[in-house]
């Protein structure tokens, strides 16, 4: 009786309880779930046609639209294997990833068939280039495939650990690597963030996250588990996203802190009235106390923090919000909400060690590296067995995150293990500096690294970038700093840019701030 643990099956349900439903939006284009299922199977024909079997793999390169949502369903119920690729990355990049993961299928948007075209030469291995939108000579055009398809095709006998999808890492330093993900890994963190994040039936979910990250941290799936709204988002614009809260009446969204702030901080006169009672799931680096502040206070909202990694399914904790939270003050709570929280039921054994590879005592001071085993953990490196022994060969998946836990088990990251600054023998946390800097109401977005220092080894210097028409000295910020944190944490340098250097998915490269100002400034 037992039957393979696979997000196909919250498919199944949905379609045979909540068929009539409005389950996407985009656009104009409005589907319910009978009418998207109908265009998933008809895809899943049409690739069949195109000669995809059990185990090929179709990459996309695609914003947040419905075709995009469509591939989730389509390819993987023909047991092929998915490859959302990030449509933010060069050429090159695009090259790499589709070639690496030997796609045989390449399905982009019209706003990325110039840079297809540009490396098209340098993937002989694809048989089939389809424009999702706007296909022109050269492009097999999407609609007109799956227009033309019928609605049968076959089912294999699917295994859970059978690969879902291969994610590729943003290669900040290095290729990036791709992260195999199976069936079973992706349908614990789905029914994971349905128990830790309630989102439900009739609901309506705003694409603000894109669905090429962690597989949009599993929302792909668990929106349509939940029988809620898929409410497409093409690009990320502040004022738009109000708009969109406004008119589609959405009730969730998921958002990296980059954009949060963006949200925060956006104008009255651009954002126009707020809806309240959004609720607010961010990951992907630590919020800062202070956006939380502002989002809950100022627009209404409930923030939730997350963590984890494309490598974990996503996620691994989630910041339960405890009743005694509510009897606390609004900084306070803010506080405890930018921490990464406690374990997920589904997804496994977390702990912090510490050098010595025990666990460190759950004091909220000693540092340690986040670990993690479970059912959301990939299966490996997609060829890359060295890579795939180097961080889990012992049992255990090494996040490289440094973290504390404190009294009540919750964990909080202070760095990555590489960005800890060590200065005077003592270890800074760049993020608790960060925090203490995006508390002043001039700045918008601020980073710290650690820069070579002849007394102290290397000591702690912020980039930071001021909200427009807003001003601060470096005097005034360093001044505000040494009020809320200790002195030797205190930046020793304040650097003012216009923007930080980010990967593809948003997250502060900050080998790039080690480098100097200089460096930065030619970014």
């Amino acid at each position: 009786m037992e039957v393979p643990l696979t997000p196909l099956e919250f498919a199944r349900r949905t379609r045979r309880l909540y068929g009539d439903y409005e389950g996407v939006v985009d656009g104009e284009l409005r589907l319910t779930y009978e009418q998207f299922f109908d265009r998933c199977d008809r895809w899943s024909s049409a690739l069949e046609t195109l000669g995809t079997a059990r185990g090929d793999r179709v990459a996309y390169i695609a914003p947040n639209t419905h075709a995009q949502l469509e591939s989730y369903y389509a390819v993987p119920q023909l047991g092929a294997v998915l490859v959302p690729v990030n449509y933010r990355l060069a050429p090159d990049d695009f090259a790499y990833i589709v070639n690496h993961s030997g796609s045989k299928i390449l399905c982009a948007h019209a706003d990325h068939l110039d840079d297809v075209d540009k490396v098209r030469s340098q993937m002989p291995g694809v048989e089939h280039f389809v424009a999702l939108e706007g296909a022109r000579d050269g492009w097999e055009d999407y609609e007109e495939l799956l227009g033309a398809a019928g609605t049968r095709f076959t089912k294999p006998l699917l295994d859970e650990t059978d690969l879902l999808t291969i994610n590729y890492t943003s290669g900040t330093t290095a290729r990036p690597k791709g992260v195999m993900i199976t069936h079973r890994n992706a349908y614990m963190n789905v029914v994971g963030t349905l128990l830790h994040l309630r989102i439900g039936l009739g609901e309506r979910y705003l694409w603000t996250l894109p669905m090429f990250h962690a597989n949009g941290w599993t929302y792909t799936w668990t929106v349509t588990a939940a029988g809620a709204t898929h409410i497409c988002l093409r690009k990320v614009d502040p004022a738009l996203v109000f708009e969109m809260l406004r008119t589609e009446a959405a009730t969730w969204l998921c958002a990296a802190p980059t954009v949060l702030i963006s949200l925060a901080t956006c104008p009255e006169e651009a954002r126009g009235r707020v809806t309240p009672g959004v609720n607010v799931v961010t990951a992907g680096a630590a919020p800062a106390p202070a956006t939380i502040e502002r989002l809950e206070q100022d627009l209404g909202w409930t923030v939730t923090q997350v963590y984890g990694l494309t490598e974990t399914a996503p996620f691994i904790t989630v910041c339960e919000q405890r009743a005694h939270h509510d009897q606390l003050g609004l900084e306070q709570r803010s506080a405890i909400k930018a921490r990464q929280g406690v374990e997920l039921i589904t997804s496994g054994e977390l702990m912090v060690l510490g050098d010595d590879g025990s666990e460190v005592p759950w004091d909220g001071e000693t540092l340690g590296e986040i670990v993690v085993r479970g059912n959301v953990v990939m299966k490996g490196y997609f060829e890359d067995p060295d890579a795939t022994r180097d961080v889990m060969g012992d049992g255990w998946f090494h996040t490289g995150d440094a973290a504390v836990t404190h009294p009540d088990g919750y964990v909080e990251i202070r760095d990555r293990i590489k960005d800890v600054i060590i200065s005077g023998g003592e270890n800074i946390s760049s993020i608790e500096v960060e925090a203490a800097l995006l508390r002043h109401p001039a700045v918008q977005e601020a980073a710290v690294v650690g820069l070579p220092d002849i007394r102290w080894g290397e000591a702690p210097h912020a980039f930071v970038v001021l909200k427009p028409s807003s001003s601060v000295t470096e005097e005034e910020l360093i001044a505000f700093v040494r009020d809320r944190i200790a002195h030797f944490k205190i930046p020793r340098g304040v650097h003012f840019v216009d923007t930080l250097p980010k990967t593809a998915t948003g997250k502060i490269q900050k080998f790039v701030l080690r480098q100097g100002a200089s460096a930065v400034s030619r970014q």
